[in-house]
């Protein structure tokens, strides 16, 4: 008996390791672009193929608890559906917090009745950007009736900053958990925040802002569930790729080694034969963003903000130091401009995040995520670019990215002769959930649930069954009929001949 719950166990651990964890949340991008504008989606082996809105992945997927709270069916997070954080029925500068109010505010959180809300770190918050928004930097109207933030508006409230108080359009910056580990502005301490007025990723100081004396302040949306959500587990092939088995993505362990116009990075991507494999594309922006370690930075650890498991090629900077590249995404960052709505591209950083401000410094911090005109002359930007002079390089580099083949789908279409095993509806869920499965002929059944230690805690069926469709309902309880925590589960079906398993989780 020993041995067979030592092997479940392992079992368990086996799949853990394989099982996706950190589904990327697609960008929503559906319109392509080539480099100034809006164009017909273009086709396999013409100009400009090969970018986001080419490529369907994880598609938002949220539900509306009608409690002041949203569920992403994707991640198995929850968040606030608000940012109004005083409960006052706007949202203005009054609902902002500095960084330190932002966690420490937490604690005394209770939408939709829980108690376990927490600030989210900068990869959890980035899961809600959309591509669909538009940039609105440069902007002079007073109206905002016609700009589209990167946030889903159908399901969470937005703001952009509040002028009435003397702030920009754009100041709709939100915290997050995830302090820089190096500094910006020469000495300040940051803060990484998603801002999703203009759809980017920057590092803000968390002091008071040039001309004031409070802290600055941020919006604030807190999460609960799924800790697990941006945690990485790679697996060097040795063959020069890395798969990410918590997103499913194969990565190629080196980049070009040069850099590169936008249309050029999209060619080579999509006509790279390398490590025997041909399906091989230039990464979504949020792909690209889930590589980030952000706690490596070039003035902190001597190393680009990315796991060792990969080779990062090194570059001379702007500011003439030894540093590493900007990496270009397939997503263009739109803007509101009618004839060059299409002409940035968005990029991460994975060295410094340079600016000129009298001279080159980290203004935003390896690991943010901005954006380049897609061809150009860099030399035509001396001191770089907005506000902050962020650096225009306009040649950037390029890292390859295919999904990795998994050991099962997510199809609810049984393939003829084959068991299958579907996933949860709905998933996450509270307290019951509905598992559906097909047998192509008749077999001893077994479906069982597991804890992440690999412990079986209920059995729904074990007995002959003839071919067919089936489905079960588990309503989260143990085979005490005792209802059990909220967290990940497995569930698996077993035949003399197949076993197929699948994650859920449980919220509470």
């Amino acid at each position: 008996m020993k041995r067979v719950i030592f092997a479940l166990v392992l079992f368990s651990l086996v799949l853990l390791m394989a099982e996706i964890t950190y589904p990327v949340v697609d960008t929503g991008q559906t319109l392509s672009y080539n480099n100034q504008m809006e164009i017909t989606a273009p086709g396999v082996g013409e100009a400009f193929y090969g970018q986001d809105a080419n490529y369907s992945g994880n598609q938002p997927d949220y539900t509306d608890n009608g409690d002041g709270t949203v569920t992403d069916n994707v991640t198995g997070l929850m968040w606030q559906k608000s940012i109004d954080q005083d409960g006052d029925g706007d949202i203005d500068y009054d609902d902002k917090m500095s960084a330190t109010e932002a966690v420490v505010n937490a604690a005394g959180c209770t939408t939709g009745g829980y108690s376990d809300w927490r600030l989210p770190n900068i990869k959890e918050q980035y899961s809600l950007m959309n591509f669909s928004g538009i940039d609105p930097s440069g902007y002079e109207g007073s109206s905002t009736d016609d700009l589209v933030p990167f946030i889903d508006t159908d399901y969470f409230d937005f703001g952009y900053g509040d002028t009435d108080a003397g702030e920009r359009l754009i100041d709709a910056q939100y915290a997050s958990t995830t302090i820089y580990v190096g500094t910006t502005m020469g000495d300040a301490e940051t803060m990484f925040g998603v801002n999703f007025a203009d759809g980017r990723i920057k590092g803000y100081g968390t002091g008071p802002m040039p001309g004031q004396q409070e802290d600055k302040q941020f919006y604030v949306q807190y999460v609960r569930g799924n800790a697990e959500y941006t945690v990485n587990d790679y697996t060097d092939h040795g063959d020069g790729t890395v798969t990410d088995n918590a997103t499913g993505l194969m990565w190629a362990q080196d980049d070009t080694g040069e850099g590169m116009i936008w249309e050029d990075a999209l060619s080579i991507a999509e006509g790279s034969e390398y490590a025997g494999y041909s399906d091989w594309r230039l990464p979504n922006v949020k792909e690209l963003q889930s590589i980030v370690d952000y706690t490596r930075a070039p003035s902190a650890t001597g190393t680009a903000a990315i796991d060792p498991v990969f080779n990062c090629t090194a570059i001379t900077s702007e500011a003439g130091t030894t540093d590493y590249p900007f990496y270009w995404s397939g997503t263009t960052h739109a803007n509101w401009t009618e004839d060059n709505s299409g002409s940035y591209g968005a990029y991460v950083c994975f060295g410094t995040a340079y600016g000129y401000m009298g001279s080159w410094i980290d203004v935003h911090g390896a690991g943010a995520q901005r954006s380049d005109p897609k061809t150009g002359n860099p030399d035509d930007w001396p001191q770089g670019h907005g506000p902050q002079g962020d650096a225009i390089r306009i040649y950037n580099y390029v890292r390859l990215v295919r999904d990795a083949p998994q050991t099962s789908t997510d199809s609810d279409i049984p393939e003829t002769g084959s068991m299958q095993l579907k996933q949860n509806y709905p998933n996450p869920f509270n307290p019951s959930t509905s598992i559906g499965f097909y047998l192509p002929s008749s077999e001893y059944v077994n479906l069982s649930i597991y804890n992440i230690k690999g412990q079986k805690i209920a059995t729904l069926i074990d007995q002959n069954l003839s071919e067919g469709d089936y489905s079960l309902i588990w309503n989260g309880v143990n085979e005490q009929n005792e209802a059990v925590s909220a967290g990940m589960y497995f569930y698996t079906l077993k035949t003399s001949r197949e076993r197929i398993t699948r994650k859920m989780v449980m919220l509470l």
